[in-house]
């Protein structure tokens, strides 16, 4: 299990700039760190979908 989360935090620092906070304070963090997930999500969704095809 945590090989897997690991993974997902990985490329979230790798290829989606998490190395560092865009903006400073705790909500304005949480905020870059939602949209990082959702861009991840919905990547990920679109290339399960592609496989299927």
């Amino acid at each position: 299990m945590r090989g897997r989360i690991e993974k997902i935090f990985g490329t979230w620092k790798r290829w989606y700039g998490l190395r560092r906070m865009r903006w400073r304070g705790l909500a304005k963090a949480a905020v870059q760190v939602h949209v990082t997930a959702i861009a991840y999500h919905l990547k990920r969704t679109m290339n399960i979908l592609a496989a299927q095809v």
